[in-house]
């Protein structure tokens, strides 16, 4: 499980944009844990802040942009992806005007300034998102395909413009600091000289030049040299992974391109951030779980509700290995109608319920199990060493025994003032959120 990152010291970086043709200056500083990344724009009054976040995206063409109020800040997909690859989740971006420089138009100066800063670990987890399902998007002739992936970002990209100036172009590459520094950030951005007129009268491409960008024109390359035979499809790919970076979240996806650009990319950002908000919720939920969860916080990561949720309170947490939890036991549980009426007694099997539900709060600890169930496999070693009566507090234990890609066993008692109640050793079977046991296996709900 990575750590949240940030950067060592202070870096700075200038240069032209290439769509406003303005010189910037540009500081990144070290952040706090949890600030994520954010724009401070230095030249507006007040400094603005435009945080990188999914509602601050703001549609362009021919780039990645960010709006919120009045600032904008534009062209953030070559830094973007060095952040991405370097796993760092929180940064302040100080810059004095609405365009993050060009350079040499790839992320390859980036990718220095920000190594030469340093990486630095911080103490709490990062976020991360392993897709549950396939999602796919197409535009005409533009295509996005997000399929599961166990780890890490895998992209697979043709770049087909049915152009005779352009021969198609297919690269695919598992993306890894090594891989993107060798393969991925020197890729410069790239033209069709057809259309350097068009943008130009769209206010676009004022501080682009045959040093910055690749123009690509009938008798090739204009004015400069590829430093790749296929270095358009691998730019695209460097817009691709910077793009996908405003999920703000390392990604664990196989991602199919045919032809796509920066909406599309942010398209696709929208709906893989839609296809996991419960993940995104029961993540934020777990990540300050070591102060305790309270009912609400517990019903939002189970599937039980009441009468059937039997854990009120969890008031320790120990990363994936230990947690405790409270059950208060009172006279209005619907079960003391009809069990033992006379003399209400907790029944066994619910105060193995309400271990297990301790123990499956503390599976879902582990981000690979977010958005999973655990369903009882097995019980062993089961004790009652004493009655459970109305007023009875519960104080639950549950500690990890075992874990596999599977099944985990977990070693769970419950007491009262101290004293030892029940006992068991319990398996668990997980499985994703949308298989139940209608799959065709066979177990017992915790």
């Amino acid at each position: 499980m990575q750590a949240q990152k940030t950067i060592g010291h202070e870096a700075r970086i200038s240069g032209v944009g290439l769509h406003t043709g303005r010189e910037v200056n540009v500081v990144l500083l070290p952040a706090e844990e949890d600030s994520g990344i954010v724009f401070v724009r230095t030249d507006l009054p007040g400094e603005p802040r435009v945080e990188a976040k999914v509602e601050n995206i703001n549609l362009q063409p021919r780039r990645s942009a960010l709006m919120k109020g009045p600032a904008e800040v534009h062209t953030i997909e070559h830094l973007f992806s060095v952040l991405s690859v370097l796993g760092i989740q929180n940064l302040e971006v100080r810059i004095d005007g609405p365009e993050l420089p060009g350079l040499d138009g790839s992320a390859l100066p980036y990718y220095e300034t920000v190594r030469e800063a340093g990486v630095v670990d911080q103490q709490k987890r990062g976020r991360e998102i392993t897709l549950r399902e396939p999602i796919a998007l197409r535009d005409g002739p533009s295509s996005l395909i997000a399929l599961q992936s166990p780890e890490g970002l895998t992209i697979s990209y043709t770049l087909d413009y049915s152009s005779p100036l352009q021969e198609t172009q297919f690269f695919q590459v598992k993306i890894d600091e090594e891989t993107f520094a060798r393969e991925i950030a020197p890729a410069r951005t790239f033209v069709m000289e057809s259309e350097i007129k068009d943008l130009q009268a769209r206010g676009l491409g004022k501080g682009a030049n045959c040093r910055n960008t690749l123009v690509l024109g009938r008798e090739g390359i204009i004015g400069n040299e590829l430093r790749y035979r296929n270095e358009f499809v691998r730019h695209k790919i460097l817009d691709l992974i910077g793009d996908l970076y405003l999920t703000t979240s390392r990604l664990n996806a196989c991602i199919l391109a045919t032809r796509s650009g920066h909406n599309h990319n942010l398209q696709l950002v929208r709906q893989i951030l839609a296809s996991t908000a419960r993940e995104r919720e029961v993540e934020d939920i777990m990540s300050s779980a070591e102060r305790g969860l309270n009912v609400r916080q517990i019903a939002r990561i189970m599937p039980h509700r009441y009468p059937f949720l039997l854990v009120d309170r969890i008031v320790e947490i120990d990363g994936d290995r230990r947690a405790v939890g409270i059950k208060n036991v009172s006279m209005n549980e619907e079960y003391f109608q009809g069990h033992f009426p006379g003399r209400p007694v907790m029944p066994g099997v619910l105060q193995i319920e309400a271990m297990a539900q301790v123990a499956g709060l503390l599976l879902l600890r582990r981000n690979e199990n977010i958005g999973k169930l655990a369903y009882l496999l097995s019980l062993d070693g089961v004790r009652f060493r004493k009655t459970v009566v109305p007023g009875d507090q519960l104080r639950i234990e549950a500690e990890l025994k075992k874990m596999r890609s599977r099944t985990a066993e977990m070693v769970t008692r419950a007491t009262v003032d101290g004293k030892v109640v029940a006992e068991a050793t319990v398996g668990f079977m997980l499985v994703d959120g949308n298989v139940g046991p209608e799959s065709g296996e066979r177990f017992g709900e915790s």
